[in-house]
């Protein structure tokens, strides 16, 4: 299943996941599709990434797990092993796009540029990561890449937030946002998996 395909199923949001606590992985999770978010990057940026991913994906069978802040092929393996259904990178290169397709995983690199855009749409990537966006140039960016690519998805992430999401939203090429506001690493730190899904349904 592709990603927009996914997006049609559940909020239009990618939730940035850090685990620091391995036993936040499946309430954290489970806060958040209570919410309404069922399609959940949980990131390699702590050791536990991996083990989270894992954790997610046995016990939240109806949750969509990637890996987030992918950098290399070794890591997409180990995603890919963990459970991971698909893939998200901070940028792009022909050894993350080839490992990707080479697992059949869904993959969106990180993008700031026409030629970073470029370089995906030869292996097949019709959704890109915008980031960081709002360094990126924001929703201007995004209008300015619709006239060259204009079949081309964005999931912006980096300095997406609710005070501007909307503006995000509602372009043509925006298929999703991402952001780590909606779970806050001081309530997942709280344990407080009620305000957690309160802020996923508010969106």
């Amino acid at each position: 299943m592709s990603f927009n395909s996914w997006f049609k199923t559940t909020k239009a949001i990618m939730p940035v996941i850090v685990i620091d606590d391995l036993e936040d992985a499946v309430p954290l999770a489970q806060a958040l599709m209570a919410g309404g978010i069922h399609c959940l990057e949980v990131t390699l940026r702590t050791e536990q990434g991996l083990a989270a991913i894992e954790k997610i994906s046995q016990a939240c069978p109806d949750a969509i797990v990637g890996a987030g802040t992918v950098i290399n092929g070794q890591q997409m393996r180990a995603a890919h092993k963990a459970g991971a259904q698909f893939i998200i990178s901070p940028g792009i290169s022909a050894e993350l796009c080839e490992t990707a397709n080479e697992l059949t995983l869904p993959y969106a690199p990180g993008v700031m540029t026409p030629s970073d855009i470029i370089l995906g749409l030869e292996y097949g990537i019709d959704l890109f990561k915008l980031f960081p966006a709002d360094i990126a140039g924001g929703p201007a960016m995004l209008k300015a890449l619709s006239g060259p690519f204009p079949n081309v998805q964005f999931c912006p992430t980096g300095g997406v937030s609710p005070r501007n999401m909307q503006e995000y939203i509602s372009l043509n090429n925006v298929s999703a946002i991402g952001g780590s506001w909606v779970c806050p690493k001081e309530l997942v730190v709280k344990k407080d998996w009620p305000a957690i899904t309160k802020l996923a349904a508010a969106i």
